[in-house]
Formats: C-alpha cells, sequence, structure tokens
C-alpha cells in the first residue's frame, strides 16, 4: 500500500477496521524546522496521531479499558517534503501479529496530488492497562488488530 495515490483515494471508511484510516492534517508553522520543510520529529507524531485516533475508532470498549500500546520499533522511508500550509493525509492501516506485536503502516500522503512523503512501518506491542506490563493478544483479539499473513 506504499504507493502514491490519487485524492479520490483519500478517504476510505473510518470505522472498518479491515481497511486504512486517513487523519487529515494542514503543516503548521511550528511543524518546521530550520531547512524550511517539515522537521523528521513531526512525521513520527503524525504516525503516533493517527495511529491513536485509528485505535481509538475501532477497538472493542473492553480492550479500551484492558490495555494500551507502545512502539517498539519505527521505521520511516522520507521521499518528498512537506511545506508550511501542505494539506496532507496520514494513512495509516493494520498489518500483521508476529512475536507478540502489531505491525502497522502509514503513509504520509500531500492531499492535491497523493503524492506519497513519507513510509512508515512501526511495531506496537500491548500492554496491560493494570499491571504496565506486555500482554499477549487473545485470537479474538488478534483477528481484530492485525491481518492474516499471505499466503505464499
Amino acid at each position: 500500500m506504499s504507493q502514491d495515490l490519487t485524492p479520490a483515494e483519500a478517504l476510505p471508511s473510518r470505522k472498518d477496521p479491515t481497511l486504512p484510516y486517513d487523519m487529515p492534517l494542514v503543516v503548521q508553522p511550528s511543524d518546521i524546522d530550520m531547512i524550511g520543510h517539515v522537521n523528521n520529529t513531526i512525521y513520527l507524531r503524525w504516525v503516533q496521531e493517527a495511529a491513536t485516533e485509528h485505535w481509538d475508532v475501532i477497538a472493542h470498549e473492553d480492550d479500551h479499558e484492558l490495555m494500551f500500546w507502545v512502539v517498539t520499533r519505527h521505521e520511516i522511508d522520507y521521499k518528498r517534503g512537506a511545506f508550511e500550509g501542505d494539506e496532507l493525509i496520514v494513512r495509516t492501516w493494520l498489518g500483521q501479529y508476529e512475536h507478540h506485536k502489531c505491525e502497522r503502516f502509514t503513509s504520509i500522503l500531500r492531499a492535491r496530488d497523493g503524492k506519497e512523503l513519507a513510509a512508515v512501518r512501526t511495531l506496537w506491542h500491548p500492554i496491560s492497562q493494570q499491571t504496565k506490563k506486555a500482554i499477549r493478544l487473545s485470537p479474538e483479539q488478534i483477528a481484530r488488530y492485525s491481518v492474516a499473513p499471505e499466503k505464499a
């Protein structure tokens, strides 16, 4: 899914966990670094915000009360710069569950032409709200918050 997309593809269903989730935003002056474009750390903030929004939309109420997620790894490829006033779409979708971590992908797109500015793969680990320790997901939770591996 890490590809340039047209603006018409920008806003799929927000409730269906099997579809990408889109978070539109406008680049603010505070997002700009001394070089004049969006600072690298801002991209990661947007990744976190989109993942949190998506979780808030798709998570079962019980899961909201039982767990939260922490990042254990980010992999990011910066492809194009973003500038003050640019309208962007931060698109995120679920990946696979493996070794007690859920994979999530994010693509940051320029809204006017669908060009991908950054592609991100993040690993998230579920943590118990009560104990603040890592937990294993049930088979039902794995089915809700990840996609099955593709068969070769």
